[in-house]
Parts: structure tokens; sequence; C-alpha cells
């Protein structure tokens, strides 16, 4: 009997194994990384020194950067390198062709001023930028500021976004986007953030000049700002911080009159380091023998003999001829230039070459997705999308840059 009182109470133990669970404690899940997509205007990689940009300087030293910068896309201007930076397509393919362009299907014409093209989505359209996939994969996002982003593109907005306002001061837009990071319903998980300021200077007083590393300083003191807004708020970031190309001084006087030989031969549809020309009806032949004649500090070519270096002709928004000065010099025509107040102290521009050494643009990588002591070379602003896409956990679409190898961890 206790033979069998031992077997029953060893088979009622083992039961009681077979049916109850272990009680086990599960660590809470640690929310992934938000990634933040931080733009300076106009950034040259030679900006970055300890003394002038400190905090920009410690996260380059913590992260990965390009020590001689990265390539942008022609035209080395601000809009269409921003739409390449989120799309991974240079702009002949995502139709941003120039801060100022046309197309006949849209009327109007395009200029960064437009407020009502700049929200039309007819112009965007042509490309897919990342907020609008990360959206779609069920990502929020919040764009502060950025080329595109005040537009429905594909139908889809930003989560939370903002009409540019280029007088709002660089503390408020790190204020602004740290508010939105914070925001417990929406909980974005890519954000961009834009300044201007030192694009500005540069242009006004040229690269190097004091004004211009004082804007430097002011930007580098709102970075400082919006590490100090995270931490305190426990949020965890990855930053990429690039600019969408560089700036090269214009001495005085080096402006150019593309038209100089026949005024008013062609119309300029934009003008500036890189300047675009349509030819007008039946003056076709005037307009091509004053514009692909031989110039001093310009070349010009129609869209169809534009180097493929350059990447750029085949869109149909890209004007009949395009004009590229040498670096330091003006494009205008003689109606323009007639209106242009000279300059009288150097200036700066961009929108050159992009293998010219003074269109290189700022690249920063950091946080705890990047891997330390990385020194980027090579590496093309078509190549941002990508690892950006590998950061907040997206499928990218295809485009013209590669994911830059040895950066994330």
């Amino acid at each position: 009997m206790r033979r069998l009182g031992l077997i029953f109470g060893l088979f009622l133990a083992l039961g009681a194994c077979a049916t109850t669970p272990p009680v086990t404690s599960k660590p809470p899940a640690t929310p992934p990384p938000v990634t933040i997509l931080i733009s300076i205007d106009g950034f040259r990689p030679d900006y970055l020194t300890p003394e002038k940009a400190p905090t920009l300087w410690r996260l380059a030293q913590e992260g990965a950067v390009a020590p001689k910068g990265m390539k942008p896309s022609f035209p080395s201007v601000t809009f269409p390198n921003h739409y390449t930076l989120v799309t991974g397509l240079r702009p002949d393919r995502h139709g941003i062709v120039g801060n100022t362009m046309e197309d006949a299907a849209i009327p109007g014409g395009f200029a960064l001023s437009k407020r009502e093209a700049v929200t039309d989505r007819r112009w965007w359209d042509q490309a897919e930028p990342l907020w609008v996939t990360a959206e779609k994969a069920g990502i929020r996002t919040a764009t502060m500021f950025w080329p595109g982003s005040e537009a429905d593109i594909q139908g889809v907005r930003p989560a939370l976004w903002a009409v540019f306002d280029q007088k709002l001061p660089a503390p408020a837009r790190v204020d602004q986007l740290l508010t939105w990071l914070s925001d417990p319903v929406v909980k974005p998980r890519f954000g961009t953030l834009y300044f201007d300021i030192v694009d500005t200077a540069g242009h006004w007083y040229g690269p190097g000049a004091p004004e211009t590393d004082k804007a430097v300083a002011e930007v580098d003191a709102a970075i400082a700002r919006l590490l100090e807004g995270l931490e305190s708020r426990g949020i965890t970031a990855n930053l990429v911080i690039v600019a969408d190309h560089g700036m090269a001084p214009v001495p005085v006087g080096n402006t150019i009159v593309a038209d100089a030989a026949d005024p008013g031969a062609a119309r300029m549809v934009t003008g500036g380091a890189v300047a675009g020309f349509e030819l007008i009806p039946g003056q076709e032949k005037r307009g091509e023998a004053a514009l692909l004649r031989k110039h001093a500090h310009m070349t010009c070519w129609r869209k169809a003999d534009i180097p493929a270096r350059l990447h750029y002709g085949r869109n149909a928004r890209v004007p009949a001829i395009v004009c590229l000065a040498k670096v330091g010099w003006y494009i205008g025509d003689t109606e323009s230039v007639a209106k242009r107040k000279p300059a009288t102290r150097v200036t700066g521009a961009h929108g050159y070459d992009p293998n010219a050494p003074e269109m290189a643009a700022l690249f920063i990588a950091w946080g705890p997705s990047v891997r330390p002591g990385v020194k980027v070379t090579g590496m093309e602003n078509v190549d941002v999308y990508p690892l950006l896409a590998r950061m907040i956990g997206v499928t990218p679409l295809k485009g013209n840059g590669e994911m830059p190898k040895g950066i994330l961890r």
C-alpha cells in the first residue's frame, strides 16, 4: 500500500508539472532609436573644426564622418539636393531639376518663393520621399522644414510638419521637433530638421567670413540644444547630419552675361553658378549661336549633350540649354544683370560642378546604431537614402545610390 501511495503521489506531481507553466518575467521592450535627418544648408566640411563647431566636431569623432565631405548631385543647389537626400535619386530622376524650373503640364513654373508651387504635389510626384515610404509602413514621421514636406506627395503627408518660416530661429526649430518627438500619441520615429543661416551668411559674405563662422556657431549651439533635449526626455536617437552642397567665394566683378553677344536671343529660366535657357520659338538659331559659342568662364550645352558624369538632361524639365560657370563666377542674362545690384565685396555661390572641392557637403552619422570612429570616403549624397531607410527599418525603393559600408553596427 505504501508503494502504491508513493506511485500515486509521483503521478500527481508529474501531472502538476505538465499542466502548470513556469512563471517567467519578460524584460520591458526597448523602443527602437528615433532617426533624425539634419540639414545644415551650405555647410562645407572644412567648417567642421573644434573651434568653430565643438558639438558637431565631437559627434564626428564619436561616430562616422566624411573628412573631405560628401559629393552633391548636379546641379549643386538647394531643392534638388534636398530631394535627392530623401529619395536616393538624382535630380534628373526625381524631377526637382532646379530651384527654379518649368513644366509644360504645370502652368506658372516653380520657384522657392512660390507657395502655390512648393505645395503642389505634381512637382514632387516623380519620386517618393522617405517620410512617405515610412508613413505607408506605419512609421510616423515629423518634418521640421524640408523641401517637399509641405505637399501631399503620392497623396501622403508627414504625420507632423510645418510651413517653412525662414525667420524662425534655430533654437525654436529644435524645440518644435523635440515637442513632436515627445508626442505620446503620434510617437514619430523619423524626423527632419533644417537650418539655413550658414547658407545665407555664405551667400552674403562668402565662406570663411566672420559672419559665416558666427552662423556655424549658432547652428552648433542648436545641435547641442537638441542633444540636451533628447537626453532630458529619455529619447534615444541616431543623427544623420548633412549639407546639401558647399559654397565657393565669388570675387567682385565675376559676372558672366550669357547672352552678351545677342541680348534677348534666348529666355533665361534660372541663373547663378549654373543657368538654364529656353529657346524662343522662331529664334532657335540665334539663341544657340549666342550661348553655345566659346566663353571664357563658362560652358554651355544642349541638354542632350550635357556630359554623362553630371547625370543630367533627360528630364523634360531640364531647359534646352544648360550653362555651367567656372568656380567663382556667376551667370546672368543682359536683363537680370542690369537689374542686379553690383557686389562691392566677395560673396558666395554654389551650383558648380559637384566634383569641385568647394561644393563638398558635410556628412556625419552618430548614435547607437553607428560604429564609432569611422572615416567615410567616396560618399555621394544619393547614398544617404539607403542608410536612413536601414536605420528606420523600411525597405528602400530602387535609387541611384548604394548602402555605405562600415557605418552601421
